[in-house]
């Protein structure tokens, strides 16, 4: 396996050039990390020094530095510029390989990831797919971890009376397929996944079958959902990465995320100019805005989200917010004090077998609810953005 070793100066010369012979690597190249106290001058490390991880044809990147040149933070920087480039990264007690990805699907894609669970990355996902059904035929592809055993294609708008029967059937009426089917109103290709690696990739996930189904419908467009920080093992041509309130998109193998993706859109705060150092992409700061999908008519309403989007914007009386959809204990608990006219609810976790059941039973109103994304700094015009990825995205080059 050829090699780029990154070395610094706190080793001296002659140790790191009898490693990189001891090794079972054929090194193409070294780069010197950092690091001065013994260099000496004119060190003879027995390959020749480059400046990059581009410079040299390589398989793999060998990390012989250490504290305190490259640091836990430095190295999962060092990682992702490895990952990125389909490189594995090795060190004396670790090994990152690269994500494998399927090959393109035969239709044009785009993938919303995400940095973790509960950032806005289905909303996004929804906000994509609904912009672009307005100027063709879209279908997204959703992966989760509450997912169906074989991938299935949702062609009508689920109502909250089919997302019942899902749920008293064994489903998980929640998932993300479902809540964007039934909030955008766009075909749906729901699949699973468990397990998420530090640079996303899947233990198991039946996305390939899925893609089998995207193929046969044969869209214009597709839009794959990914799954908290798991990415969709599938090759596609563009991602966007929604980076969650407080996350830090450089952390861990975030840059990672970063390096992959032709759009980030940072929700409610962060650091975009870190972000642009990373890669030079539009980097976009946006904010979640909860909306009824019908009116609420300044009713007495109790809300159920997964997160703290506002609620005084909502044009009635709120007289309970639950943000617990994923701790069915204290919703239990909390619903036993609700008294509400309509319960607006974002399908999330146990937003049907637990709150839905409940309204049903108290013959209250349930009202679904979304999140728009809106743009934070004025005269930005994300859908802008998006199209332009999405008209990129259709003009590339698609198997089959």
């Amino acid at each position: 396996m050829k090699a780029i070793a990154l070395i610094d100066g706190e080793h001296r010369g002659d140790v790191v050039r009898d490693a990189l012979v001891e090794l079972p690597f054929e090194f193409v190249g070294a780069i010197l990390v950092g690091g001065t106290e013994k260099l000496h001058g004119g060190e003879d490390y027995g390959v020749r020094l480059v400046e990059s991880l581009d410079d040299v044809g390589a398989d793999a990147v060998v990390d012989l530095s250490d504290e305190p040149v490259i640091g836990p933070r430095e190295r999962m920087r060092w990682a992702s510029e490895a990952l990125a480039r389909g490189l594995e990264y090795v060190g004396s007690d670790f090994r990152f390989s690269p994500p494998e990805f399927l090959p393109y699907p035969s239709v044009p894609s785009l993938a919303v990831i995400g940095t973790g669970k509960r950032v806005g990355k289905t909303a996004v996902t929804g906000h994509v797919a609904r912009l672009l059904s307005e100027r063709g035929d879209v279908v997204v592809v959703s992966m989760g971890r509450g997912g169906p055993p074989e991938p299935e294609i949702v062609e009508v708008q689920p109502t909250l009376e089919r997302l019942v029967e899902i749920s008293r059937s064994g489903g998980h009426a929640a998932s993300d397929y479902l809540e964007t089917a039934a909030l955008v109103g766009v075909p749906t290709i729901g699949c699973r996944r468990a397990g998420g690696g530090f640079a996303g990739e899947v233990f198991t996930s039946n996305l390939r079958r899925g893609v089998e189904l995207l193929e046969e419908r044969k869209p214009q467009i597709a839009v794959f959902d990914g799954s908290g920080a798991a990415i969709p093992p599938v090759s596609v041509n563009a991602r966007i990465l929604v980076v969650g309130p407080g996350q830090d998109a450089t952390a861990y193998l975030n840059p990672y995320r970063v390096l992959i993706s032709d759009l980030v859109l940072i929700v409610e705060g962060g650091d975009t100019r870190a972000v642009r150092e990373l890669k030079d992409i539009p980097v976009i700061p946006v904010e979640l805005r909860l909306r009824p999908v019908a009116p609420l008519d300044g009713r007495r309403v109790a809300v159920f989200t997964a997160g703290p989007a506002p609620v005084d914007h909502l044009d009635a009386e709120v007289v309970h917010v639950s943000r617990n959809l994923a701790d069915r204990a204290a919703l239990r608990d909390e619903l036993q004090r609700v008294d509400a006219d309509v319960f607006l609810i974002e399908i999330k976790a146990a937003a049907i077998d637990v709150v839905a059941e409940a309204a049903l039973e108290r013959g209250a109103e349930c009202v679904f609810a979304m999140n728009d994304v809106q743009p934070l700094e004025p005269g930005v015009d994300l859908d802008s953005e998006l199209l332009a990825l999405a008209e990129a995205a259709t003009a590339q080059p698609v198997a089959g």
